[in-house]
């Protein structure tokens, strides 16, 4: 299972780091809020959505990506390599 280490975590943002050896998954899960992910690292994430459907992210080092609440997804990392990233989640609405 992968490891996750909150940085922050107030009534406006929470920012989780979340470390993957290979094969290491979140388990599913559902996002309750709007989210942001910061790719530490050039790698491919596994995902596989509420409906069974599989895809593979390719992420690149320091270039975040922006999903709505209520994703619903297991990720696993795809590389044979450790790989992490930080997800910031924002608690409130702009």
């Amino acid at each position: 299972m992968a490891k996750s280490k909150i940085i922050i975590n107030n009534d406006k943002i929470r920012v989780t780091n979340w470390f993957f050896k290979p094969g290491e998954e979140t388990g599913e899960h559902i996002h309750e809020y709007d989210y942001l992910v910061i790719p530490m690292g050039d790698g491919i994430l596994k995902i596989i959505n509420e409906d069974g459907s599989v895809s593979m992210s390719e992420l690149n080092k320091g270039l975040p990506y922006f999903r709505k609440k209520g994703t619903k997804h297991n990720v696993i990392n795809n590389n044979k390599f450790e790989y992490s990233f930080i997800e910031v989640e924002i608690k409130y609405s702009v």
